[in-house]
C-alpha cells in the first residue's frame, strides 16, 4: 500500500486536504470519489527519511487522542452523520498518530467490515474493552449510545489519571533538582577543591574523602557508569518480563507504604469501571471478567480475575468468588452481592468505581503530604553532608594558617 496526498472539494464546495492509502493512484481516486469528494490534486506523498524509533515515538497514539476521537465520533454519529463520513472527517482533523489508524479503520469499514472488527486490528489505539463495547453497540443497534457512554467514561478516566499524576509532579521535580545539584558538585566543585587540599597537604575528614572518591568515579569512569546502568536496566526489564519477576515486582509495589494502597485503589477503580461498562453493554459476566483480566496491569489481580471467571462459569456467584481473595476489599464482594440480588450489577460496579476513585484521590493527598516533609529532610541531610564535606577541610586549613 502507498500513501497519496490529495486536495479535494466536498459537496458544499469546501476544500479538504489529507492523505489516503491505496494500491495505486487509481484506487486512491476511487476511494475519494466514494467519500463524495471531487479530486482537485492527487499525487504520491513525499517519502520522509526518518529513524524508525523516532517516527514511532512522535506518531504514537496517545490516550488523549483516543478520548477526543471517541467523543467526536459519538457526537457525529448521534447527529446522524454516516459512519464513513464521520471517520473521513476525523481523519483529516486528527493528529498524525491516530490519523493513520483512522485511515485504515475507514478503509476497512468502506470495504464492508463492522467498526469493531476494523478497530480490533489496532490494539495500541483500541484495547480489548473498547472493541468489545463497540461490537456490543453494533450488535444491539445502539452504536451512538455506546460511543457516548464510552466517551464519558474515557473522559473520567483521563481526569482521574491527570489528578493522580499531577499530585506527584512536585516531588519528582524536587528529586530531579537534588540529583542535578549533586552531579554539578561532583563534576565541577569537588575536583577544584581537591586540588586545593592537595596543595596544602591537609588531612581530609572521612566524609570529604568519600566525596572525593565518588567525584573521581563520576568524572573518570562516567562512561562505565552509563554502560553499567544500561546493562542493569536491561537485565531488570528482562527479569520483570518473566512471570516470576512480574509477580515479585507487583508484590513489592503493594508493600510500599501509602503508594501500595494507592495502587490497589486505582486497580479496583479500573476493574469496577471496566466490568460495569461491559456488563451494562450486554456482555456476559464470564466474558467480561476474562476481558478485564487482560487489561489489568497487575499479574496478581489479573490471575485472580481469570480464576474468578472460571468459577463463575461453573455456577458460583461473582460476589462469593471475589470474597475468597484477600487482596480484594470486602466492600467489593458485599456490593456485588447486592447487585446480583437486585439485578443491577452494572450500576453497582459503576458506583464502586466512583467510590474507589474518591478513595484514591484521598490517598494521593496523603502521599503528597507524607512525601513533602520527607523530601525536605532528605534534602537537608544531603545539603548538610555536602557543606560539612567541603567546609570542614577549609576550616581546618584556615586554623592551621
Amino acid at each position: 500500500m502507498e500513501r497519496f496526498q490529495y486536495r479535494a472539494r466536498s459537496k458544499d464546495g469546501k476544500l479538504q486536504k489529507g492523505k489516503v492509502e491505496a494500491r495505486d493512484i487509481g484506487q486512491a481516486a476511487s476511494v475519494l470519489r466514494e467519500r463524495d469528494l471531487v479530486v482537485v490534486d492527487l499525487k504520491p506523498a513525499r517519502r520522509e527519511i526518518q529513524l524508525a524509533f523516532l517516527s514511532s515515538f512522535f506518531q504514537r497514539v496517545k490516550f488523549s487522542d483516543v478520548v477526543n476521537f471517541t467523543r467526536q465520533l459519538s457526537t457525529m454519529i448521534t447527529a446522524g452523520l454516516p459512519l464513513t463520513d464521520s471517520l473521513a472527517l476525523l481523519e483529516s482533523q486528527s493528529s498524525p498518530g491516530i490519523s493513520s489508524v483512522i485511515s485504515e479503520v475507514l478503509r476497512d469499514v468502506e470495504g464492508g467490515k463492522p467498526l469493531g472488527v476494523a478497530m480490533e486490528k489496532h490494539p495500541k489505539a483500541f484495547n480489548t474493552v473498547y472493541v468489545s463495547l463497540v461490537r456490543a453497540g453494533e450488535a444491539a443497534g445502539k452504536l451512538d449510545e455506546m460511543l457516548k457512554r464510552l466517551a464519558d467514561n474515557l473522559e473520567k478516566e483521563r481526569e482521574f489519571r491527570s489528578k493522580t499524576r499531577g499530585a506527584l509532579v512536585y516531588p519528582i521535580i524536587v528529586v530531579i533538582g537534588m540529583i542535578l545539584v549533586t552531579l554539578i558538585m561532583m563534576i565541577f566543585v569537588i575536583p577544584q577543591m581537591t586540588e586545593i587540599y592537595k596543595d596544602f597537604g591537609a588531612e581530609l575528614p572521612f566524609s570529604t574523602r568519600m566525596m572525593v572518591g565518588l567525584s573521581t568515579i563520576v568524572v573518570s569512569y562516567w562512561h562505565l557508569a552509563i554502560i553499567g546502568g544500561l546493562v542493569v536496566g536491561w537485565a531488570f526489564r528482562a527479569w520483570r518480563a518473566t512471570p516470576i519477576g512480574r509477580r515479585s515486582v507487583d508484590m513489592i509495589i503493594f508493600r510500599i507504604p501509602i503508594y501500595g494502597s494507592l495502587r490497589k485503589q486505582i486497580l479496583m477503580a479500573e476493574f469496577s469501571r471496566t466490568l460495569g461498562l461491559l456488563v451494562g453493554a450486554g456482555v456476559s459476566i464470564v466474558e467480561g471478567l476474562t476481558i478485564v483480566a487482560d487489561t489489568l496491569e497487575n499479574v496478581i489481580y489479573a490471575d485472580s480475575v481469570r480464576e474468578a471467571a472460571k468459577r463463575v462459569e461453573k455456577g458460583i456467584s461473582v460476589a462469593a468468588t471475589i470474597a475468597t481473595y484477600d487482596h480484594f476489599p470486602p466492600i467489593l464482594s458485599q456490593m456485588l452481592s447486592v447487585g446480583e440480588e437486585t439485578g443491577k450489577v452494572d450500576e453497582v460496579l459503576l458506583k464502586l468505581a466512583v467510590y474507589f476513585e474518591t478513595e484514591s484521590e484521598q490517598l494521593v493527598k496523603s502521599l503528597t503530604t507524607a512525601i513533602e516533609p520527607l523530601i525536605m529532610v532528605v534534602l537537608g541531610v544531603g545539603v548538610g553532608f555536602l557543606v560539612i564535606s567541603i567546609i570542614m577541610p577549609i576550616y581546618n586549613l584556615t586554623s592551621q594558617l
